[in-house]
């Protein structure tokens, strides 16, 4: 199969279907963190959904061409679709530099919801999108299922919806016993999650698929 994974610089879900021997390609405006760029598309996920022919280059300057997607699997940015950053729509001082609040993050969320409607409106008979829980099932539809790394033998706790289109919900494969840090103030935190201080390697780290996940992909949506 001819399978786009959108929203991946990790290459994590696209490396596990190239080992069941698909055509896949991480796709992100960033380059690839995986280590190999002959599979990563670096340029707009909508940009590569909408060509009519598709024709890309690969991070590694090789030109690519197929004649449609079989599958997408997408991670739309999820900054202002998540509910955990809802106290800050109202009208405040912003908690950093550069963040968005009230009206400006209204704009934003909004530009998100589109985003996330257009991939999954897509022209692709097989579709994932992946996100935490979060507007998305109040403004379009509940997701089809709820996982966690801990059924897939991961131990951190991280509830992730997925919408499907023409794709089975994914069984657990490994569960264990999931493992938390309790902070200071008493606060219950996944321990992957917790990380002093802010910094973009800790937002990176924290949107990259746990491999057990990906493999549950590869293995159970190998068609």
């Amino acid at each position: 199969m001819n399978i786009l994974i959108g929203c991946e610089e990790s290459q994590t879900i696209c490396l596990a279907f190239r080992k069941k021997g698909h055509n896949a390609f991480s796709c992100d405006t960033q380059p690839c963190s995986g280590g190999h760029p002959e599979f990563h598309i670096q340029m707009d996920l909508l940009q590569v959904i909408k060509l009519k022919w598709t024709k890309f280059q690969t991070q590694d300057g090789t030109w690519h061409t197929i004649d449609h997607w079989d599958m997408l699997i997408a991670h739309p940015p999820c900054t202002y679709l998540t509910v955990t950053g809802n106290k800050w729509f109202t009208e405040q001082p912003a908690r950093k530099s550069g963040a968005l609040v009230g009206r400006a993050r209204e704009e934003a969320r909004e530009e998100s919801i589109q985003f996330f409607l257009t991939l999954a409106r897509a022209n692709i008979r097989k579709i994932c999108l992946e996100n935490p829980v979060g507007i998305m099932s109040t403004v379009w539809r509940k997701s089809d299922q709820i996982i966690q790394p801990f059924q897939f033998g991961h131990p951190e706790p991280k509830k992730t919806c997925l919408w499907l289109k023409n794709l089975p919900p994914l069984l657990p494969t490994q569960i264990v016993e999931p493992e938390y840090h309790i902070s200071k103030s008493g606060k219950r935190l996944a321990k992957w999650y917790y990380m002093p201080s802010p910094s973009p390697e800790r937002q990176k780290m924290r949107s990259v698929t746990f491999q057990g996940v990906a493999d549950a992909m590869a293995n159970q949506w190998n068609f």
